[in-house]
């Protein structure tokens, strides 16, 4: 059985969407901890399913090492198999990364490579393409530029909004990260880059 750690900073959509999937018995994976970076509204789902939750908040640290520092004896505590960054919206420390990766895994609203960093969805409406996605991917210490696991496209409406487009993009999203953990799990989705 795969042991996951996720690690939130907001609602926790894509968190609630893997705490069902593994919920059934014949899902491979089991989320074991939750962790945020700040007093997050998605914490409700980890305690909605008896999940244990940490908070390691960003503002208590002199900088971003020592937040990861920390945020690394709070996993480390729970040994997970993955760690999945659910909407966690700050960048991990290198030192961090080269500690968990390849085992660490982050969902992102657009086609990668096309629009990384925080304001994908934004940024695939302003540069007017009529298609965007979602991708799954290895994190490394660029940002959004690990190998894809996962990807597929979503259509761009000429009435999208950027919230009517990601909120189109999250079901997709969800569904991706779903089935790359269980491909995870059952050795089907390799995270070892390809030679």
């Amino acid at each position: 059985m795969l042991t996951v750690a996720v690690l939130i900073s907001g609602t926790g959509s894509n968190l609630r969407a893997l705490l069902e999937a593994a919920r059934h018995p014949d899902f491979p994976a089991r989320v074991i901890v939750v962790g945020a970076d700040r007093e997050a509204e998605g914490l409700a789902h980890a305690e909605e399913f008896g999940i244990p939750s940490f908070t390691v908040p960003w503002h208590e640290h002199e900088s971003r090492e020592a937040w990861g520092e920390e945020l690394g004896r709070q996993l480390d505590v729970w040994r997970p198999d993955l760690v999945v960054l659910s909407g966690l919206m700050r960048l991990l420390p290198a030192s961090l990364v080269a500690r968990y990766s390849p085992r660490l895994i982050n969902t992102h609203p657009a086609y990668l490579p096309e629009f990384p960093g925080a304001h994908g969805v934004r940024d695939a409406l302003a540069a007017g393409v009529t298609q965007t996605g979602a991708s799954v991917i290895v994190v490394d210490d660029g940002v959004d530029t690990g190998p894809i696991l996962a990807q597929e496209r979503v259509q761009i409406r000429a009435d999208d909004t950027e919230h009517s487009l990601h909120e189109r993009i999250k079901p997709v999203e969800r569904r991706l990260l779903i089935d790359v953990v269980r491909g995870i799990a059952t050795g089907d989705v390799s995270l070892d880059p390809a030679p």
